[in-house]
C-alpha cells in the first residue's frame, strides 16, 4: 500500500510530466495523471463528500461483520469464516481504489509514478478476484448443508474449509500477478493521461507504446477462466439446492432453507452482474461514463453494501448483533 501512496504533486501549471530520454525518438512515461469522475471543482467536493462516507460505512461495516463473527460462538461455522474473509477481502478491495479516487478528487486530479499504478492494479485484481472464489465456496458450503446436512461436519472439515480459503486466496494473488507481468513487459511513452478513476488495465494498456496484440488477451484470458469456474460452480451448486428444497415437503423447511441463501445470492447477482457488463459485454456497446459509474459501483458500493446485505437478511448475524448489543449495555 505504500506504492500507493507515493504521490508527487503536479508542480508545473502547463502538465508537463516526467520522462527519461531513450534511444531513438521515444521517451518513457514514469508517472501517470488521473483525471478522475470529474473535471468540475464543486461535483469533486460533492463526491469527495458523499465517498468518505461510504468508504468509512464500508470499514465500519466490514469490521464489524468480522468482529461480531471472531467473538460470537454461534457463528463459529463454516459459512460465517468464509463471510469473515469475504469481509476482509472487501475492505482491502475498497481501500485499494477509494484512497486513489478519494486523493484526486480532493486535488482536482492525481499523479502517480507509474510503478505505484500497477501496485494498486495488482491490489485491486488480486482481491476482486478472491472475492470470485470466495463466492463460489460459500455457494459449496450452501450446497452441503442443504443436499446433505447428515455430511455437513465431514465435507466442511476445518481442513476443508482452510483449502478453500488457501484456493481463493492464492487464485486471486495468481491473477493479479497476471496482470501486473503483462504490464511490467510493457513501454509507457505518452500520452500519460488515465481517464478513469484508478488504474484500470484497460485504460493502461492504452497509453503503451508496447505491442500489446496478445499481452492484452492473457489477463482476459486468465480473468474469463475464473468467472467462468466460479459461475459454473454457483450455478451447479444452486441448481442442486433449488432440486433439494423443491422436494421438501415442510412450508418451514422450504422457507429456512432460502433464507439462508437468499443473502448469498443476492451478493452474486450484484457482483457478477456488474463485472460481467464491464468486461464481458463489447466495448462499443458503453461510454466510458457509463464504464465509470459501473466501476464505481463493484469496487465502491458492493464493499459497502454486502455488510449490509448478510446482517438485514440473515437470523443469526442479526441474533448476535441482538445479544452483543445487549452485552454492551447490561
Amino acid at each position: 500500500m505504500l506504492l500507493i501512496m507515493m504521490v508527487i504533486d503536479r508542480t508545473s501549471e502547463s502538465g508537463q510530466f516526467t520522462q527519461k530520454e531513450e534511444a531513438g525518438n521515444h521517451t518513457t512515461v514514469t508517472e501517470l495523471i488521473i483525471l478522475g469522475l470529474t473535471e468540475d471543482p464543486t461535483l469533486c467536493i460533492v463526491f469527495f463528500v458523499i465517498f468518505l462516507g461510504v468508504y468509512i460505512i464500508t470499514l465500519v461495516g466490514n469490521i464489524s461483520i468480522i468482529t461480531l463473527i471472531r467473538f460470537s460462538s454461534q457463528l463459529h461455522t463454516p459459512m460465517y469464516l468464509f463471510l469473515s474473509h469475504l469481509a476482509f477481502v472487501d475492505i482491502v478491495y475498497s481501500t485499494s481504489v477509494s484512497i486513489i479516487m478519494l486523493m484526486e478528487l480532493l486535488g482536482h486530479g492525481l499523479v502517480l509514478p507509474v510503478i505505484a499504478c500497477e501496485a494498486q492494479l495488482c491490489i485491486s485484481v488480486s482481491f476482486g478476484s478472491t472475492e470470485c472464489f470466495l463466492l463460489a465456496a460459500m455457494a459449496y458450503d450452501r450446497y452441503v448443508a442443504i443436499c446433505s446436512p447428515l455430511l455437513y461436519s465431514v465435507l466442511m472439515s476445518p481442513r476443508v474449509c482452510f483449502l478453500l480459503l488457501g484456493v481463493s486466496y492464492v487464485g486471486g494473488c495468481m491473477n493479479g500477478w497476471t496482470f501486473t507481468g503483462c504490464l511490467l513487459n510493457l513501454t509507457f511513452c505518452g500520452p500519460n493521461q488515465i481517464d478513469h478513476f484508478f488504474c484500470d488495465f484497460s485504460p493502461l494498456l492504452k497509453l503503451s507504446c508496447s505491442d500489446v496484440s496478445v499481452i492484452g488477451f492473457i489477463p482476459s484470458i486468465s480473468s474469463g477462466s475464473i468467472i467462468a469456474v466460479t459461475v459454473f460452480v454457483i450455478v451447479i451448486s444452486y441448481i442442486y439446492i433449488l432440486i433439494t428444497i423443491l422436494k421438501m415437503r415442510s412450508t418451514e423447511g422450504r422457507q429456512k432453507a432460502f433464507s439462508t441463501c437468499t443473502s448469498h445470492l443476492t451478493a452474486v447477482t450484484l457482483y457478477y452482474g456488474t463485472i460481467t457488463f464491464i468486461y464481458v459485454m463489447p466495448k462499443s456497446s458503453y461510454s466510458t461514463e457509463q464504464n465509470k459509474v459501473l466501476s464505481v459501483f463493484y469496487t465502491v458500493m458492493i464493499p459497502m453494501l454486502n455488510p449490509l446485505i448478510y446482517s438485514l437478511r440473515n437470523r443469526d448475524v442479526k441474533e448476535a448483533l441482538r445479544k452483543a448489543t445487549v452485552k454492551v449495555y447490561s
